[in-house]
């Protein structure tokens, strides 16, 4: 699976009265990541949207394996899972930067819904969008 790397700093206010990453934050941090990766692999999520294709979250989940606390830096691993052309599941492993330790492992699975809402087949809908997410499928 080919995968792209976002890095970032844990910032003060994601943290609770634990000191550490509250949980929610996680589900951002993969938004995050997926964003970036998409726009790093030549299919960023403004121009999907602007040609008429929507991607809504079905699912999320996240395995919390070592607490983030602040002003550490991570590393947010995302790459693609599956992908039918009408769903797409991306996966995220969160890891320290500087000790490398395993913070938090998920997935995040979409479909594709057109201008009506309806659900519609990105090979359709986005050909070239379609034949990129082909191409790192095989990778």
């Amino acid at each position: 699976m080919h995968t792209v790397t976002y890095p970032r700093e844990v910032f003060y206010y994601e943290t609770d009265r634990m000191d550490c990453v509250h949980h929610s934050n996680y589900i951002r941090w993969f938004e995050e990541a997926r964003i970036h990766f998409m726009r790093e692999m030549g299919f960023p999520y403004d121009q999907l949207e602007a040609s008429g294709v929507l991607s809504p979250v079905l699912h999320a989940e996240a395995d919390y394996r070592t607490m983030c606390r602040f002003g550490e830096q991570v590393q947010i691993k995302t790459g693609i899972e599956s992908y039918t052309g009408t769903r797409i599941a991306f996966s995220y492993t969160i890891t320290d930067k500087a000790t490398g330790a395993l913070r938090c492992q998920g997935q995040t699975r979409h479909c594709f819904l057109g201008p009506s809402g309806r659900p519609v087949s990105l090979r359709k809908a986005n050909p070239a969008y379609d034949a990129i997410v082909q191409e790192l499928m095989q990778e």
